[in-house]
């Protein structure tokens, strides 16, 4: 958390002390507050960059006051259980956000190479080697303490290795000082104006999205590997809570990190008091500690996040890409390619889209219409697949009133399904078509909320209530009223549909 803590403070142009800071006061909210406590929150590079730009030309005052305002959002978005829609976000978004987001931190980890020539490259690359071996090999080792993560243990070794032979080496002190004070209460000074929430507003929204986004997709990662399901909109209130208190004590913004988290539940930390003990360490860090922290070499840190990077980023994805459909193929390539490019929102943004469109585009292709004669008057066309704005238009083609023989049509929707007004506008203008052409047009087996919907569009349709199944009455009647409906209809075999219908209104007022 420390490295990547002051790597995020540079990224948002702010001192160390202010990341710190940060990690510290979110992981203790989130840890205290949050639905998964596997999931470990701090200073994350996803709203480092979207804060950036407000720092720059702003200041940092405008940054805590921005932070305060993205955490209100977010915990009202909790209060509003808006967390639930990330069960929209698809696989392939899924797959693509975790490994954009590795090859987003392979790539900062390379910065530490970065100027180094000769010997001391050499020297840094050998030790984030040997680090990365010992986090590989330890777990299967027997002579390994048992109950003590791996990446610990490593760093621990490589530390005390550099130290004991006097290794020269980039250290965490080098990078920057760790040391400071205990956060303090601090109100943003800025101007208590409508200039000063119309510059902050956008830069808050922006970091309240990025930072759900981050946070739910790694709490569904989190919770698929605990095996235990919790509460989103518990998590976004317990990180709109983090965010708030971030901007009181003069810090930066946060959110859940999936390095750290994936870090944490793969060494066991399942309860709060691993996000808990987190925090409290970096806090002891900065105030007492910072002497030790600033001791241990970067490369060992660097090998850790390269190992981290290993593990998390989905290798089936190579293989996956040639079985699934192209459009989930494009979608997990689109989302990998912008998380790295721009920011994670804006990736799950665009692969939900296109999942969407690609969704649309195939549901549309599933309407059909099978014909049939019923009597000597009546045709019979029964329609198949689902009835929205994007398959109105073969619904139409495939149902024109001077292609029908007969002057009554009726229209079986068992197996289809209205679902939005583009289909009522449809239904209604082909109703107006058929009277047009001197013929009838019936609507047969509509679900209560389509009949609904149509008889709020007006009249134009004739709906043979007599023949449509109720569908929702037995999920609204209370036990007993239900046995009594089941006992009744069990009793009467060979009942038509109109009359079982007939027996369920009757029970049913």
């Amino acid at each position: 958390m420390v490295p990547e803590s002051l790597a995020f403070t540079f990224v948002a142009g702010t001192t160390p002390i202010v990341g710190l800071h940060a990690a510290a006061l979110m992981g203790l909210c989130t840890a205290a507050l949050g639905a998964q406590p596997g999931v470990i929150s701090g200073a994350a590079g996803a709203t480092a960059v979207v804060i950036a730009p407000l720092v720059a030309s702003h200041g940092v005052e405008y940054l805590f006051a921005c932070v305060a305002l993205a955490g209100a959002a977010q915990a009202a978005c909790g209060a509003l259980r808006l967390g639930k829609f990330i069960r929209l976000v698809p696989q392939p978004c899924m797959i693509g956000f975790v490994n954009g987001l590795a090859i987003v931190i392979g790539k900062s980890q390379l910065e530490t190479f970065v100027g180094l020539t000769g010997t001391t490259l050499a020297t840094t690359i050998g030790l984030t080697a040997f680090t990365m071996a010992l986090i590989k090999l330890l777990p299967r080792a027997s002579f390994a303490p048992k109950g003590v993560p791996a990446p610990l243990l490593a760093i621990a070794s490589c530390a005390t290795l550099t130290n004991v032979m006097k290794i020269a080496t980039k250290t965490v002190g080098d990078v920057a000082p760790v040391s400071g004070a205990l956060p303090s209460f601090h109100i943003p000074n800025v101007p208590a104006s409508l200039e000063t929430l119309a510059v902050i507003a956008p830069y808050a929204l922006s970091v309240a999205a990025v930072g759900l986004i981050e946070t739910l997709l790694t709490q569904q990662l989190v919770d698929d590997i605990t095996e235990r399901r919790t509460a989103t909109h518990t998590e976004c209130i317990a990180q709109g809570v983090g965010n708030m208190v971030n901007g009181a004590f003069g810090a930066m913004g946060g959110c859940a990190m999936i390095g750290q988290s994936m870090i944490n539940v793969n060494s066991g930390g399942r309860t709060r008091v691993a996000g808990i003990t987190c925090a409290l360490a970096i806090l002891s860090y900065v105030t007492f500690g910072a002497s030790f922290i600033e001791r241990i070499p970067m490369a060992a840190l660097t090998g850790t996040m390269l190992c981290l990077v290993f593990d998390i980023f989905d290798w089936t994805s190579f293989s996956r890409v040639k079985k699934i459909p192209k459009t989930d193929a494009v979608v997990l390539l689109l989302v990998t390619g912008v998380t790295v490019v721009t920011n994670l929102a804006v990736a799950v943004f665009a692969g939900v889209v296109l999942s969407a469109l690609g969704f649309a585009w195939k549901s549309s292709q599933r309407i059909d219409v099978v014909r049939s004669r019923t009597s000597s008057s009546e045709t019979l066309c029964e329609l198949y697949g689902p009835l929205f704005f994007g398959s109105v238009q073969s619904f139409a083609d495939k149902l024109d009133p001077r292609d029908e023989e007969l002057d009554r049509v009726v229209l079986d929707f068992a197996h289809s399904k209205v679902w939005d007004s583009s289909a009522l506008v449809a239904i209604d203008e082909l109703a107006e078509k058929y009277r047009n052409c001197g013929k009838t047009l019936t609507l047969r087996h509509l679900s209560p909320d389509c009949a609904k919907l149509l008889k709020k569009g007006g009249d134009l349709v004739e709906v043979d209530v007599d023949t449509d199944p109720v569908y929702a009455v037995a999920a609204n009647l209370d036990a007993e009223t239900l046995s009594a409906v089941t006992k009744t209809l069990g009793g009467r075999k060979g009942l038509s549909l109109a009359e079982e219908n007939a027996l369920k209104r009757q029970y049913l007022r």
